[in-house]
């Protein structure tokens, strides 16, 4: 292959770019092509940098046909989600809604009562890993919840009830057993 030239104009932009970005993989991409500049095979550029050889021929074909935006990592096609943009806004209302305000006889909300609600509202459904990736995209931190019955006893019963317990706790045994 014919050697590699850069000008001053690009070495000073790839340069730039590999000192002025967080990204490992711009970094990455930045060095092969300065390092293959300075004449270094690349099979000793693979090996410096932990990359194949395959990588570094990828690299330098997308900076010789797009230059420096070329060394930009692309994100990969995939499958659009289903969690479309009315879904997504469903969600942030249901999450911020209490669950009884909407009929439900529950007070908060578990991944599975969210989805179920959501499917009925939305006619869309996710598996409960998925649900709480989009919950978490979504700004929202997913707990298990803790349930009590905090609302549903009667408070003055129970806390006399605990008086009584701690009472009995503290109280001797009547006979204290002998060993034969």
């Amino acid at each position: 292959m014919a050697a590699w030239t850069l000008t001053d104009k690009e070495w000073d932009l790839l340069d730039k770019m590999r000192f002025g970005t967080t990204d490992k993989t711009v970094f990455r991409n930045a060095t092969i092509i300065l390092m293959s500049a300075v004449g270094r095979s690349k099979f000793s550029i693979a090996e410096d940098l932990g990359c194949s050889s395959a990588t570094v021929d990828n690299i330098r074909k997308n900076y010789r046909q797009n230059g420096a935006k070329g060394l930009q990592p692309r994100k990969p096609p995939g499958r659009t989600s289903a969690a479309t943009a009315e879904y997504r806004q469903a969600l942030r209302e249901a999450v911020m809604t209490p669950p009884q305000t909407l009929g439900y006889g529950f007070s908060v909300w578990s991944v599975v009562r969210l989805n179920e609600h959501l499917k009925r509202q939305t006619r869309i459904s996710f598996s409960e890993d998925q649900l709480r990736r989009i919950l978490h995209q979504e700004g929202f931190s997913y707990q298990r919840p803790k349930h009590t019955m905090k609302g549903k006893r009667d408070e003055a019963a129970f806390a006399k009830a605990q008086k009584q317990l701690k009472t009995l706790k503290k109280k001797r045994c009547a006979t204290i057993p002998t060993s034969p």
